[in-house]
């Protein structure tokens, strides 16, 4: 093992135990095995001892202003299974205090219906509401009870006193609801008259499992965030991946939250914050996370701002540092071919082609999966394969994006 490597593993032990020690625990941090006394944590004994873990997440942003006296039914899938369910509600763009009058968590039976007796109402430090002032998160008190892996789990809000802009994902790729009035606590679809296609306040759950169970980051662009596939399906390729973990036996590494924004930049703010200014929100601060998949610059790229190779890298690598310097392996992806593209030209094609030098032969990342050669056309490899083409040359449709989460090694996302 390299020094860096070595390194790398022990601040990702750190940070493990940390996690633990702030999330809920199934007994005190003193008495967890191996805690004190220096003893080699035995396998049985990790599998007894449990933290939290992201099993959903959706990338914050600034959207317009919402209606003071509203509710949401909010459709989220999980990935990873577990106890104790905990959701993480965010004005982090807002300019006023928002109050979630209440929130309830249950499972869907079909469009905005839910399972008949699954609703159940959460707690925030033992109250049914909630004001979260601008520029800050929640999170709920944990809910007890299972929570299934790939469980279309619903989440209804109940909110009032909003101005201004609110907090949400603009393209959730799955139908949503909404209603006037106070309507969380009902299971029926009656008042959900108000389909809309984005996710608003809420922009993570996590739940408890084995401490040996690490969840996967997917940090990207509208590629990640599924433009060009099936709404209401499923069909992310972080979607794909997602449920490759839970068929795979043997791996840790089981939960993925979806942390792309559609025109997202590795750079600059634009299409949400720059990769580098929403890391320790979107990434970092989230539960239980082993690794981070690193998949953006097409939209720097193509954008004509005078972006270069260098510049690039030392975005990437900033990245990079910061995610090891948390404990966490980083995966990395070439960047896909975008030629037919109405911005495609010769000097943003060079760049891409160095940046892609970069990610394979560097060595700077923990491991490399190479979206470029799986997606490209053979005979012309500045094209995506028609195959895989959602009809811009840019995106992937559903053929494509599975194909992606194919090709991830799934051995690499416990690559340190």
């Amino acid at each position: 093992m390299s020094g860096a490597r070595f390194r790398r593993r022990a601040l990702g032990v750190v940070s493990a135990l940390l996690i633990a020690v702030c999330g809920p625990l199934t007994a005190s941090a003193a008495a967890q095995p191996g805690a004190s006394s220096g003893t080699p944590v035995t396998p049985a004994a990790a599998s007894r001892a449990k933290h939290s873990v992201v099993t959903w997440g959706a990338s914050a942003d600034r959207q317009g202003a919402g209606p003071a006296d509203r509710s949401y039914r909010l459709i989220v899938r999980t990935s990873v299974g577990g106890t104790n369910m905990r959701i993480r509600l965010s004005n982090a763009f807002g300019e006023h205090p928002v109050t979630f009058a209440s929130a309830y968590a249950g499972l869907r039976k079909q469009g905005a219906e839910l399972v008949h007796g699954s609703n159940r109402q959460l707690s925030f430090g033992g109250a049914a509401s909630v004001t979260v002032q601008a520029g800050e998160t929640v999170l709920s008190d944990p809910l007890p009870g299972k929570l299934a892996a790939q469980s279309d789990l619903v989440i209804s809000l109940y909110v009032t006193g909003a101005q201004g802009p609110t907090t949400g994902h603009g393209m959730a790729m799955q139908t949503n609801y909404a209603t006037a009035g106070d309507h969380a606590a009902e299971e029926s679809a009656a008042n959900w008259t108000d389909p809309m296609g984005s996710w608003y306040w809420l922009d993570a759950v996590d739940v408890e499992t084995s401490a040996a169970v690490g969840s996967v980051v997917t940090l990207g662009d509208s590629i990640t965030d599924g433009w060009a596939s099936t709404t209401d399906e499923n069909r992310r390729w972080p979607d794909y991946l997602s449920r490759r973990l839970q068929a795979a036996s043997g791996l840790t590494v089981k939960g993925v939250a979806n942390e792309g924004i559609s025109g997202n930049k590795v750079l600059a703010d634009g299409a949400g914050q720059a990769a580098l200014n929403r890391l320790q929100r979107d990434v970092l601060s989230q539960p239980g996370v082993r690794t981070v998949f690193l998949f953006e610059g097409i939209n720097d790229i193509k954008a004509h701002s005078g972006v270069t190779v260098d510049d690039m890298i030392a975005g990437y690598r900033q990245i990079i540092d910061r995610a090891h310097a948390a404990g966490k392996c980083v995966v990395g992806a070439t960047v896909m071919p975008f030629k037919g593209w109405s911005e495609y030209d010769a000097a943003s094609e060079a760049v891409r082609q160095g940046v892609n030098d970069w990610i394979r032969n560097s060595g700077a990342l923990d491991a490399v999966t190479d979206f470029d050669r799986i997606t490209r056309n053979p005979y012309d490899p500045q094209l995506i394969l028609p195959f895989f083409d959602g009809g811009d040359h840019l995106h992937p449709n559903d053929k494509g994006m599975q194909a992606m989460a194919d090709a991830v090694d799934l051995g690499s996302l416990t690559s340190c």
